[in-house]
């Protein structure tokens, strides 16, 4: 009689030996980081990440207007409205999770606790095609820990900066 093999077999081995070693590596690349407030009731992990400022860029909103300065985000996937409005109509989608925001906008107060809006261009079109994307994300879909972010200007230049919230935005 021949012997019952067990275990998953040579092949098997190899790939659990390799999986081993490959979450071994991420674990000694990756922290682990405690859960925080933009996790979720299940411990799901919320935005966070790296957000920075930078200068000599250049994007065009579908009315003609460029901008020479973003902010470049880590963030969820995001509805992006026509509007700083929780109800407003949604333009376009951020399906990448690493994202570039060129001003703010004071409205309404949204799920993050406090009415800060990021101006950016979705990755995919979902309506109004003439607006090309362009509209506003809510602050909590970003890893910011203050908002509005600081040195990004405000989307109406005559706007003075609000005082900076810290953390409630998610």
């Amino acid at each position: 009689m021949k012997p019952t093999a067990i275990g998953p077999g040579r092949r098997g081995w190899t790939a659990l030996a390799l999986s081993a070693v490959s979450v071994a590596a991420l674990a000694g690349a990756v922290p682990v980081a405690a859960a925080t407030a933009g996790d979720d009731a299940l411990g799901a992990p919320g935005p966070r990440g790296i957000c920075q400022i930078r200068n000599g860029v250049s994007h065009t909103d579908y009315a003609g207007k460029t901008f020479t300065t973003d902010l470049y985000c880590e963030n969820v996937v995001a509805d992006v409205y026509a509007k700083s409005e929780n109800y407003a109509t949604v333009v376009g989608k951020l399906v990448t999770t690493l994202s570039w925001f060129v001003c703010w906008e004071t409205g309404e107060l949204h799920a993050g606790k406090n009415r800060v809006w990021y101006y950016t261009q979705g990755d995919r079109i979902l309506n109004w095609p003439m607006r090309k994307g362009w509209g506003y994300v809510p602050a909590y879909r970003l890893t910011t820990t203050v908002d509005p972010f600081p040195g990004l200007p405000p989307c109406v230049p005559s706007m003075k900066a609000a005082p900076a919230v810290k953390g409630g935005h998610r």
